[in-house]
């Protein structure tokens, strides 16, 4: 995922903006810090007292609720909204000003009947008369849904021009398509398709991802007369899930270790190790880079964050430009199959709701993917072995007492899986627990053990840096449950079931036909959106051919990896070039090999079932 690129060079934000920046900060910060504390004080007092905080669970989902929206808005205010297409970045300046105004124009548009909707669902909401805890109205804390929408709509409005006259276009243009929207001049079931075409083509010029998925949706609602209220209520209730909190909480622990000195503790401890093989330094690249991307969850953080590190490691091992950049950009997604991935807890949320999957949990989820993990770890840093100069010179002979001083210098963060694992298979604590148990781990070692970060300096910029993170995907999966709701009740994955099992007898041509698609998919959609869009339709088509649903999500997040390293148009592709400098032709040769290295781990998972099972089957018993 790309942040969007349309919105002009910001102003230093001065007086009266200053001061309400900063205000909005220090919210985003304060309830990122409450919805840390809320999870283990409820442990605490359930272990030590056999008591709770009443409603604990209903308000930590809650404060997820206004984490999402409140970093939305925040991030729209920033111009960091995540988008996936580049094209913007590319174009002439006229290019890039018309890109501007006519993203922000259906951006702006779509954003204010979000608005819109989330107003309808909190007087529904109202008039129903539920309680949040107690005597308070849950309306009370819905209205967040509104105000977030409404502040994103302004910020996009405001961003998509630096100039008045830009601003004004925007305004008055976006007004227009809310009167033909209002008023329209046929039947809109006429309108539809071309109004997803003028969609798909704000997108390519950059309008966010949740524009896009949202702005679907409602021109899917609106072509059948339904009411748009729809992907608000759909929206309340993804971000409400019970097991969502997690999401933000291992960012937060990603967040935490990349901003501090952990990525030179862990670099320093696999060169030690690993530094005196041939290749080592391709084994340590693919080492850090599976550990940062399994807790942070986005492999384009590791690129931007771990690439000015591993790369003069790499070239000063005498790799060649061209291989170690194509080995730092497939490293970059190995750690989505390592626990606590962010894309393996929303698969174990969306598939889980299903009744084909109702077996699948966080920790099932955990089990299944980490043989099938180590496969492709394996295999990439095989691919960067193979590639390593074939001499002895520059390689450092291994040091037994630097390797034991690394490894005691690195012992916390090196700890940091054991303890989320401990944490959820121990018995100990709930996922959400296990996850607020990680991320105060990580705050303390980071803070008062290595004094990395300052509690007042630097604390509150990677508390805002993560809730921006959390606020912008939080928004893409909420409104992506709108559109996934609405194909279920069109009755999509019933009419592909029968479509698909009538044109394939054979469970093996099923999946190679699905690995396809997928790696179709994972060219144009970011991982957490395909989950909640694409996994609802594969779900009852897997359970169809007797697939096994952990199998099936194992095999969908492995091309998932893929499809961010497709030539000239996978997510990572862009990231490295922007991060090395490279044109993104350089970058999609670059990684050509890696992609096929991880083609042949890819087709082993389709399989080779038992690599997925056998894991959930032995704990499970």
């Amino acid at each position: 995922m790309l942040v969007t690129a349309a919105a002009a060079e910001s102003v230093p934000a001065t007086g009266l903006r200053a001061r309400l920046r900063q205000a909005e900060n220090l919210l985003l910060s304060v309830v990122l810090i409450t919805l840390i504390g809320m999870p283990l004080l409820e442990a605490f007092l359930r272990k030590a007292f056999q008591v709770g905080i009443p409603g604990a669970t209903v308000l930590v989902q809650h404060f997820t609720l206004i984490i999402g929206m409140l970093g939305g808005a925040l991030a729209a205010r920033d111009s960091r909204l995540l988008a996936m297409s580049a094209l913007p970045t590319i174009l002439p300046e006229k290019g890039k000003l018309f890109a501007a105004l006519f993203s922000g124009t259906i951006a702006t548009t779509v954003a204010l009947f979000l608005t819109v909707a989330g107003v309808e669902f909190v007087k529904t909401e109202k008039e129903s008369g539920n309680f949040l805890v107690s005597t308070v109205p849950i309306w009370w804390v819905q209205v967040i849904t509104p105000i977030g929408f409404a502040l994103v709509t302004g910020r996009l409005l405001w961003n998509a021009s630096p100039q008045w006259w830009g601003r004004l276009v925007v305004f008055v243009a976006s007004g227009l398509l809310v009167w033909l929207a209002t008023h329209p001049p046929t039947d809109p079931a006429k309108l539809v398709w071309p109004a997803i075409a003028t969609l798909i083509a704000a997108t390519v010029l950059g309008a966010p991802i949740f524009v896009t998925l949202g702005g679907a949706a409602m021109i899917l609602f609106w072509g059948e007369d339904l009411p748009i209220v729809a992907v608000a209520i759909d929206h309340y209730r993804l971000v409400t899930n019970p097991t969502l909190p997690t999401i933000p909480l291992f960012t937060l622990a990603g967040y935490l270790l990349a901003e501090g000195g952990a990525s030179k503790r862990l670099v320093a401890v696999f060169q030690s190790l690993f530094g005196s093989f041939r290749g080592g330094p391709a084994i340590v690249t693919a080492l850090v880079c599976t550990f940062f991307t399994s807790f942070t969850g986005a492999s384009g953080v590791t690129i931007l964050a771990m690439g000015g590190l591993l790369m003069p490691v790499m070239l000063a091992a005498r790799y060649s430009e061209r291989n170690a950049l194509g080995l730092l950009t497939g490293s970059g997604a190995l750690g989505l199959l390592f626990p606590p991935s962010l894309p393996l807890i929303l698969y174990a949320i969306i598939a889980g709701s299903k009744a084909q999957a109702a077996g699948v949990t966080i920790e099932k989820m955990f089990l299944a993917a980490l043989l099938p993990g180590l496969l492709l770890v394996a295999l990439t840093a095989w691919w960067g072995v193979s590639r390593g100069p074939k001499g002895e010179a520059n390689r450092p002979t291994f040091n037994g007492a630097a390797a034991r001083a690394a490894l005691w210098e690195a012992k916390w963060e090196l700890a940091v899986p054991f303890v989320a694992l401990i944490a959820l298979f121990g018995g100990f604590a709930t996922p959400v627990e296990a996850a607020a148990v990680t991320a105060l781990y990580v705050f303390i070692a980071t803070v008062f053990i290595h004094r990395d970060l300052k509690l007042t300096a630097d604390i509150p910029r990677v508390l805002t840096e993560c809730g921006l993170l959390v606020g912008g995907v939080l928004m893409i999966l909420g409104v992506a449950l709108g559109l996934t709701n609405y194909l279920v009740d069109a009755q999509i994955p019933a009419k592909a079931v029968e479509w698909v099992t009538a044109s394939i007898k054979s469970k093996w041509a099923f999946l190679l036909a699905l690995n396809l698609l997928l790696l179709l998919v994972g060219c144009f959609m970011d991982v957490l959106s395909a989950i909640v869009v694409i996994v609802p339709l594969l779900v009852p088509l897997g359970s169809a051919f007797g697939i096994d649903p952990l199998h099936l999500g194992i095999i969908f997040l492995a091309n998932m990896e893929l499809g961010l390293l497709a030539p000239t148009v996978g997510i990572n592709i862009f990231l490295a070039s922007y991060r090395f400098k490279k044109p993104v032709m350089e970058v999609s040769r670059a990684v050509l090999p890696m992609q096929g290295v991880l083609i042949i781990g890819v087709l082993l998972i389709t399989y080779f079932p038992p690599l997925t099972t056998w894991l959930p089957k032995l704990f499970g018993k």
